[in-house]
């Protein structure tokens, strides 16, 4: 009872304080403000923002990429047999991998070029290097305007890029967007003769004395040419073949493509005439230095009386740029420079009409004639065209090697064509003696009616 009536009596006294001990009262005003300054002071602090979401992250590999448990631990086949097949899981992962990375390479690669492509724009010119101005900026010019400074793209090989290279440039802008790896002309590099003619010496009947010297001024100067320096004298530097038509000139210049290892350049003299001023001179330049980097070589041009006619005054602008190419290829076949194993032949039927500096000793030193064949020539022509003809027992060949009238070799391969014509058109397969003079009179008489010389109709 003390201690229920003690506890009674103290909160009836606790009641009854007076409002002055009130916690908020005039005697504890002051220490109330600072109590309110603790607060504030004490609520400024925050706790640190999570940087996570969700449930704490494990350390070690995820679950995913974690080796399974290999069971028994102890050492046993069974254990070497589930191990062994971990590793093959894992080197087909690694293999996937790679191939991914791989594919991912080849699509950005292929990205990259699309891009670049783009750049590029289609289609491009091509130009002259003229001058590298700096890492950006270059001076080209095209065969057909004026020069230009234009922009190198970035993408372009600078190590490439030296004045007088051939470069790609974009059609607005001109500017540099590439390079050509092979810099020669694409016309030079299409007179290059990569399959040899099926031709030889064997083939060409009753020229002899011809063949003997372009050996002797061609081949033999390229194959061996201690023998001219033994007997001190300076090998031929170009031959030029001269007759009437269908002697055979072009056909000799195509056994020498097929008997000898050099390069072989052949060329039309009216291919060397082009549109636009200075090209033809760029191409007699670029045909010649194509020569000496392939060298030992042999250029052939034919008919090269379309640019090497005489010399004479004239205000055509079209003739003057003749006369213009003609004089580079003077320069080029003695010029200031030695043009080393290079060899040129040339073949034309006017060499009345050619340029006396052109065919001048030191230029062209050796000049072979192709006359008309005489009855030893033309019988032995005969035997070589008729040689897979099956032909009958009243053929006597002799008949037209005796005819009076002036037949080329061009002329007698046509006749021995019209003759196995005609015979095919019979359906017989072998050619007699009346398919030969039908096949002779209908040639002569063309050729008499001034029609297209060896044209048979």
């Amino acid at each position: 009872m003390l201690n229920a009536f003690s506890l009674s009596f103290f909160h009836h006294n606790m009641g009854q304080t007076p409002s002055s001990a009130a916690p908020g009262g005039g005697g504890a005003g002051k220490d109330g403000k600072d109590g309110g300054k603790d607060k504030k002071q004490q609520s400024k602090w925050e706790p640190p923002v999570p940087t996570r979401v969700g449930k704490k992250k494990r350390k070690g590999p995820d679950a995913s990429n974690r080796l399974p448990a290999v069971f028994p631990s102890t050492r046993c086949k069974l254990k070497m047999l589930k191990m062994e097949r971990i590793k093959d899981y894992l080197l087909m992962e690694e293999e996937f991998v790679a191939n991914q990375a791989a594919q991912a390479g080849e699509d950005r690669q292929a990205a990259d070029r699309t891009k670049v492509d783009d750049l590029r724009g289609s289609p491009m010119d091509v130009g002259s290097l003229e001058e590298i101005i700096d890492d950006d900026h270059a001076i080209v010019s095209s065969g057909h305007g004026p020069e230009y400074y234009v922009g190198i793209m970035s993408f372009v090989d600078k190590d490439l890029l030296e004045p007088g290279c051939t470069v790609l440039l974009h059609h607005r802008t001109h500017a540099i967007v590439g390079v050509l790896a092979d810099d020669a002309d694409p016309m030079v590099s299409m007179m290059k003769v990569d399959k040899a003619p099926t031709e030889s010496y064997a083939d060409i009947g009753g020229l002899e004395k011809q063949i003997q010297e372009i050996k002797e001024s061609v081949e033999l100067p390229l194959t061996h040419p201690e023998l001219y320096e033994e007997m001190g004298v300076n090998p031929p530097k170009g031959v030029i073949l001269y007759g009437v038509p269908g002697t055979g000139k072009t056909l000799l210049a195509k056994a020498v493509a097929n008997q000898t290892s050099a390069t072989f350049l052949r060329i039309v003299g009216s291919e060397l005439i082009q549109k636009y001023l200075g090209d033809g001179p760029k191409l007699v330049r670029e045909l010649f230095r194509v020569a000496e980097e392939n060298a030992p070589s042999i250029v052939f041009i034919d008919e090269i009386d379309a640019i090497g006619t005489k010399r004479y005054d004239s205000t055509s602008g079209g003739e003057r740029e003749i006369q213009r190419t003609m004089l580079e290829l003077l320069n080029q076949l003695d010029g200031f420079d030695n043009r080393g194993d290079v060899k040129v032949i040339m073949a034309t039927n006017r060499i009345e009409t050619l340029d006396p500096a052109l065919i001048r000793p030191g230029r062209i030193d050796r000049k072979i004639e192709f006359l008309l064949p005489n009855a030893v020539e033309k019988r032995h022509i005969l035997k070589l065209l008729t040689s897979r003809m099956t032909l009958a027992d009243d053929v006597d060949l002799e008949e037209l090697v005796a005819m009076k009238d002036d037949c080329s070799g061009a002329d007698l391969k046509a006749i021995v064509s019209e003759a196995g014509m005609l015979a095919l058109r019979e359906r017989r397969m072998r050619v007699t003696s009346a398919d030969f003079t039908a096949a002779r009179e209908r040639v002569m008489d063309g050729k008499k009616d001034d029609g297209p010389a060896g044209l048979y109709l």
